[in-house]
């Protein structure tokens, strides 16, 4: 949210989710990245992987690239997902973020129609994402 959309957020890890591989894959590297960087051993979040079933299908045309190295290229979720991921955590803690994507002009369309369609299917939570959107734009 910090490096894609300028949101300021107060965060000591960074949620990861590979496109090729495995997290786990790279092994002693992580713990070797925080001592050369000077962060915590556990600054590598792997489950938000956990919860990427409620993206939509086309999450990908919204990524935004936020850094490209020479073996590694970080891409950002796009505004309208944070907002569906946001709503499907649905903690109190998550409420200001979700407002700040708010006012980020996203396209509602787009995270409605999403978390409708997780409802009709059951997923679990779907409903509850559904009164947490509903609640924050009344809230805004």
């Amino acid at each position: 949210m910090m490096l894609a959309h300028g949101l300021p957020v107060r965060t000591t890890d960074v949620d990861a989710y590979p496109v090729q591989g495995r997290l786990e894959d790279l092994g002693p590297r992580i713990p070797e990245v925080a001592r050369e960087v000077g962060i915590a051993p556990d600054w590598l979040n792997p489950h938000f992987e956990t919860f990427a079933h409620v993206l939509p299908a086309d999450y990908g045309s919204r990524l935004r690239e936020v850094f490209a190295g020479e073996r590694l290229r970080v891409m950002a979720l796009g505004v309208e997902d944070l907002l569906v991921m946001k709503c499907f955590a649905g903690r109190e803690k998550d409420v200001g973020h979700a407002r700040a994507l708010l006012r980020r002009g996203p396209d509602l369309r787009i995270v409605e129609r999403r978390i409708e369609e997780l409802v009709e299917r059951g997923v679990p939570g779907a409903l509850d994402a559904a009164d947490f959107l509903d609640d924050l734009r009344e809230g805004a």
